[in-house]
């Protein structure tokens, strides 16, 4: 009976140390935190990267903050309002690059890029053709396109 009885209680004990260790190494089962929100956040370092390179290989860039210039082609509604990497078309604004891979003027309409309205507001008038340079965060490859998040776009030259 004292066999028996041990046997199970360390078969219980297995069972519960591997249900700890499965759930404490699993990316998938959320668990709470006690961490405090702190007041200023540092912001990763951008990747100075080229456009196309990203649109080669979005997941390479998967959350990461990117910094890269391009020809600005125009403000867009391409891919707003698109569920899987949703972006109100009331709050954002999509703008596009030409691609430099070819001669004429194509959009790189792999890469979708968002800034919000307020920020878009708050730019210098772009012209087709100017010079921009753009830091943002790669928040999906939805349709193995990447779709970033811009926070900033600079106006490099005028083509103007």
């Amino acid at each position: 009976m004292k066999k028996i009885l041990s046997s199970l209680l360390l078969g219980l004990f297995i069972i519960s140390f591997n249900s700890e260790y499965v759930l404490a190494n699993s990316t998938t089962i959320p668990t709470k935190t006690t961490q405090t929100k702190t007041t200023t956040q540092t912001q990763q370092p951008a990747l100075n990267v080229k456009p196309l390179d990203v649109v080669n290989n979005p997941s390479e860039y998967m959350r990461k903050r990117v910094c890269m210039t391009g020809k600005f082609s125009k403000f867009s509604t391409l891919g707003l309002d698109y569920k899987p990497a949703f972006r109100s078309s009331d709050k954002y604004i999509s703008f596009l690059f030409f691609r430099d891979d070819v001669v004429g003027t194509i959009p790189l309409s792999e890469l979708k890029m968002f800034i919000s309205r307020k920020l878009a507001e708050k730019l210098p008038d772009l012209n087709e053709g100017d010079t921009i340079k753009v830091t943002g965060t790669v928040f999906s490859n939805a349709l193995g396109d990447a779709w970033l998040d811009a926070e900033n776009i600079q106006l490099i030259h005028s083509k103007k």
